[in-house]
Formats: C-alpha cells, structure tokens, sequence
C-alpha cells in the first residue's frame, strides 16, 4: 500500500528527538519516493540494546521510502583508537555488526552497506576533506570531537583526532545523502556538515537524531551523552546475547522509581518506550493472582498512568520488561546460532585485547 506524504513523515519521526529541520523533510519526501539516508558506526565491540532503537528507525525510514546506507567508519574507528586502532580487527568488528542488524530485521535489500574505506581510496574525496576544512574553524572542529567521545584536550596529544569531524561531514557529502540520521550525540557533527554546506553551495542534508538510550544506572537530563547506555559499562547495559536470565539479573539492579523523577530518566520506562512498544506493540506483565493477576499495556501512555499511580509495582514492570526483552532478542539468538563466524572472530579479537575473559 503506498503512503502518502503525512503517514510517511509520521513514521520517520515518531519516537525522534529533533528533526533538523521539519519543513526540509516534508519537502524532502513530497518531492522524492525513494530519498536516501545514511548512519554511521565506528566498529568497536560488541552490540548492546541500543542498537534496537536505531534499527527500528532504520526499518521506519526504509518502509517510508528511504534507501539508507549504513556507514562502517573503520579509518574513523582507527583515529579514535578502538580495538586497538587496529583496521583487521576494526573490520572484523563491522562484519559481526553487520550480522546484528540482519538478526534485528534490517530489511538487506532496502539497505546498502559501505565501508569508510570505499571513500578514502577516491581523490575527490580527499578534495572535499579540505573544502569543509576551509570553511569550518578550528574551534568548531574542536567543539565537535565530543561526537567521538573525546574532549578538545585531546587534540593535543593526536591531532589526528582533529580531522573525525571534517571526515564524518565529508562522508555524507561523498555519499551524496538527503538525510542524515544518528543518535543525538552526533548532533555536532551534523551541524558542521550543514553550515559547511551552505557555505560551500551543497546539498544539505536533512539531520535526524533519536534518543540515547540511558544506562541501567539511570539518565540525568541535562547531560543524556554522560549517561548513555555504554558497553564499557556491563552491568548498566544489556547486550542484544543476553539471555533471560541475564537480562533479569541486570533488571534487578536497574533505577526504577516508583514516582517521577524529574531530575533522571527512568530506564526500565525508557526500555518500554524506545524498544518494547515500537517492536511489540504491547507490554505484557505476567503476576501472581494475589497481586492483580496477569496485565497488559497497549500503548507507553496506559503503562505510565498505571505505573506513576501505584497500580503496577517497580517489580512488576521489572518482569514485564525481562520477558519483553527476551522475547524481542529470541531472533538474534536463532540468527547467531545459524551464522556464529563473524561473532566468534570478535569475541577472539577481544580476548586478544584484554576486553573479554
């Protein structure tokens, strides 16, 4: 069934955190069926929960008409010194992650993948490199080296670092996209690929950003970025292998106040929101008869009225969303099981370095 351009404009921004801007996307998908957008990722260990989120967003721009390429930053992984700023294990990292997409349902055939690389070897490339250099200050490129999670300090000690956000602007521009698509600890980077834009007479690309996810330990904010899920931190994140057990195990331990707080973010909610509801569409919590017996939510709204009222426990939602998660990862497990090399060859990459026991 064809969409027209509000149902597809809905589907594009539901669960988004800005649109920069709304009157560039409208415009964007009343003049084009099948614009394209990209999203980037430094491959750099092993996939936590919120890669569900994005691949969901993924999956609504592809079913609202976008071709979206999904950009393996191995040069930029290596500036930034992930797994051991070493390309082979850099690639074998992009290969395992994109294996995860395929098992989160990422449509292959509405998709391309494209690896840094592909670019770099071009001339006009490199031609483009130095144009946004010129028209972007060094204090801005500085600014922006938080999309790498760097402070400007530290351009200092590598100057390489200097060049990620010039590079990560140029991609979009090689790549030719209409939409820019990341989390909104990229928001930085989109920026500068915009104002270089305008100065340089180029296409501008339509920016994009959906939440970030907030760690078990729970969200402040007024800083999401600091306290972003991060698989450097195993026990406030979950990863798309973690079985029922682990994932109540860490559930357990997870901030979940029984009232609004208005200083954090609940994350258990969170998890409902961002992840449970897009792919389910109902939250079911199985309890004992003494306690109300066995509930269902069909939308976050019915769930938070019952939670924030006291009708359902921290426990409660707790389990709910153990079961949930489970059951949202079932295929990933199904899919490793069928296609463990690339996973395997990541895990050895780790142990290598000291990551993993």
């Amino acid at each position: 069934m064809t969409m027209n351009v509000d149902e597809r404009l809905a589907l594009v921004t539901r669960n988004t955190e800005e649109i920069v801007t709304d009157e560039e996307l409208r415009a964007l998908l009343t003049e084009k069926e099948e614009p394209t957008a990209y999203i980037g990722f430094e491959p750099s260990g092993m996939v936590h929960l919120g890669w569900v989120l994005v691949a969901q967003k993924i999956k609504d721009l592809t079913d609202a008409g976008f071709k979206v390429t999904i950009f393996w930053a191995d040069w930029h992984a290596y500036i930034n010194d992930k797994l051991g700023a070493n390309l082979d294990n850099i690639r074998i990292c992009a290969r395992y992650m994109e294996d995860c997409f395929i098992a989160l349902g990422i449509p292959r055939e509405k998709v391309q993948f494209k690896y840094a690389s592909e670019l770099c070897s071009q001339i006009e490339y490199w031609e483009k490199v130095i144009k946004v250099a010129k028209v972007t200050s060094l204090s801005r490129v500085k600014r922006a080296m938080t999309i790498m999670g760097r402070s400007e300090d530290e351009a200092e000690v590598d100057s390489s670092k200097v060049l990620y956000p010039i590079l990560q602007a140029t991609d979009i521009f090689c790549l030719g996209e209409d939409l820019a698509y990341a989390g909104l600890d990229q928001r930085r980077a989109h920026m500068l690929a915009r104002d270089a834009a305008d100065k340089l007479g180029w296409k501008k690309p339509v920016a994009l950003h959906t939440p970030l996810l907030p760690g078990l330990k729970g969200g402040n904010r007024m800083d999401p970025v600091e306290s972003k899920m991060s698989k450097s931190d195993p026990n406030g994140n979950i990863t798309i292998h973690d079985d029922r057990d682990s994932i109540m195990q860490k559930m357990k331990k997870a901030y979940c106040p029984p009232e609004k707080d208005l200083e954090a973010e609940n994350p258990v909610l969170m998890l409902c929101k961002y992840i449970l509801f897009p792919r389910n569409r109902v939250l079911n919590v199985d309890r004992p008869e003494k306690y109300g017996g066995p509930v269902s939510y069909g939308s976050y709204e019915e769930l938070t009225e019952a939670y924030f009222s006291g009708a359902l426990s921290p426990f409660d939602l707790k389990t709910g969303v153990t079961d949930g998660l489970a059951k949202t990862l079932e295929p990933v497990a199904e899919y490793f099981a069928d296609h463990p090399e690339n996973r395997e060859a990541l895990i050895e990459v780790l142990k290598g370095l000291g990551k993993l026991r």
